[in-house]
């Protein structure tokens, strides 16, 4: 009977066990408590010629460096180009001009200060990341959530500071805030931006105000 009660009490000890391993992990933002998303924390912004206000590439804890895609966010290309083939950037940056109400060359300038704003708040120390390394145009460039060092995520800043537009794939977000809830905050920072006169709606001069200041 002495050795049942033993075998018994084995399985439970193993359910206890693995149930404080997945709390410790949640707490060390290992996993997703919806199960969504891996959790890496750790992360360092790592230099490349590609890195932009929303896709760098990140040198993840166990020697991997990754490209990844800010999830509801699109900023503006840093540069005109023109590439090899003829192509160039130049349509895509009209259109986020559009959307911005700027021109094409202050739409430049935002794309290089959401860069530098990147690189600087990445900079600070290490951070964590949340995806679930989808890769929708196979070009190894995976979604994800970026959670800054000194707290909040990066997606919500980078609008807050109006240097960015609000164009991209969605998705709940890992503490379990809807897409549409996330989406109505971002236009609403946004708006705050855009009273505020931040990035694209920083007051320039020969710029014409209207009397109510839009």
């Amino acid at each position: 009977m002495a050795i049942r009660a033993k075998q018994s009490v084995w399985p439970v000890l193993v359910l206890v066990a693995l149930a404080i391993l997945v709390k410790v992990l949640e707490w060390r933002g290992g996993i997703d408590p919806g199960g969504r998303y891996e959790r890496i924390a750790g992360c360092r912004l790592a230099e490349h010629r590609w890195n932009d206000g929303d896709s760098f590439q990140v040198a993840l804890p166990d020697g991997r460096r990754e490209q990844v895609r800010l999830y509801f966010v699109d900023a503006p290309e840093s540069a005109f180009k023109t590439y090899r083939n003829g192509e160039n950037n130049h349509r895509r940056i009209a259109e986020q001009a559009r959307d911005l109400g700027v021109s094409p060359e202050r739409a430049v300038e935002l794309g290089k200060q959401a860069k530098a704003r990147v690189a600087e708040w990445l900079g600070e120390g290490t951070f964590e990341l949340a995806t679930e390394w989808d890769d929708p145009f196979g070009d190894r460039r995976y979604h994800a959530f970026v959670a800054l060092p000194g707290g909040g995520w990066l997606h919500e800043r980078l609008v807050r500071e109006g240097l960015v537009r609000i164009h991209t794939k969605g998705a709940a977000l890992p503490d379990g805030t809807s897409e549409g809830a996330q989406q109505r905050h971002l236009r609403e920072l946004e708006s705050e931006a855009r009273r505020a006169g931040r990035g694209a709606w920083a007051p320039r001069s020969g710029d014409l105000q209207s009397p109510n200041g839009g």
